[in-house]
């Protein structure tokens, strides 16, 4: 069985002194839950990451699950002339455990392509990092009927040259753009079929090794949609974004997830 995964993208919100905050807001939260059934990430923004992972190696105990950090993107390349960027070596300084890459806003405000996050998803694995790697079609994609067909591409370009073993240990979050800030959420019927896509075409590309990659869900999700979404068999976990700027808020949906699994 796959271990669930919930994963907060913060986006371009707090400072390093308000992550602290929430971080010794969040963590007698989930201290609560006795068992570490289920992995926690938040992501910030790059200036809080330091601070952040501090804040959390400082948690209430043993008792409580792991929590890491996320990055919210990398540069594929290691060093060099490249103003405004960001290496893995700098995350790994940094106290970063995995990085989000090809997020929709990404692709769509700054030009990510396939390519580029397949350049990424090769170098953040080389350096020991999980990546969590973003998939999902547009309003247009979904109304024209070319989900699976953008899904199919996403998958087979963005991962093209992964090893069956590398595949096991990285995370994709199908994200449907249309879903994402809008208050509208798939339902846990259609994400259930997207992800049951997803990892029919891992299966094709990389063997019965895909069974242990992980797929979670990314599109509004809130406390009251988490707990019919983790029903599903092929959903793994979800990646939140704002629900996930409220400890409160985002620790209902860690519990909820964690009484699922």
């Amino acid at each position: 069985m796959r271990r669930p995964f919930i994963a907060a993208n913060w986006k371009m919100h707090k400072t390093a002194q308000e992550a602290v905050a929430y971080a010794e807001h969040f963590l007698p939260l989930v201290g609560q839950l006795r068992e570490a059934t289920t992995d926690i990430v938040l992501a910030p923004p790059f200036l809080a990451l330091p601070a952040l992972a501090q804040a959390l190696s400082r948690g209430p105990g043993s008792t409580s699950p792991p929590i890491g950090v996320a990055a919210q993107n990398v540069s594929a390349e290691p060093h060099g002339a490249f103003t405004g960027e960001i290496s893995l070596d700098m995350l790994t300084a940094a106290g970063a455990t995995s990085v989000i890459l090809g997020h929709s806003e990404r692709r769509q405000l700054f030009g990510e392509t396939d390519a580029g996050v397949r350049a990424k998803t090769r170098a953040t694995l080389a350096a020991g990092l999980t990546p969590i790697v973003c998939i999902g079609e547009t309003l247009d994609d979904r109304e024209t009927n070319r989900t699976l067909d953008v899904l199919t591409r996403q998958v087979e370009q963005g991962l093209d040259g992964r090893s069956r073993e590398e595949i096991g240990t990285l995370v994709m979050a199908y994200e449907p753009v249309w879903a994402i800030g809008t208050g509208h959420v798939a339902t846990p019927e259609q994400a259930n079929a997207a992800h049951r896509h997803v990892r029919g075409k891992l299966k094709e590309q990389f063997g019965t090794d895909a069974a242990a990659c992980r797929i979670i869900y990314g599109g509004s999700v809130k406390p009251d949609s988490i707990a019919a979404l983790m029903a599903q068999p092929e959903v793994d976990g979800a990646l939140v974004g704002g629900a996930s700027l409220d400890p409160v808020s985002f620790a209902k949906i860690v519990a909820l997830s964690h009484e699922t699994a």
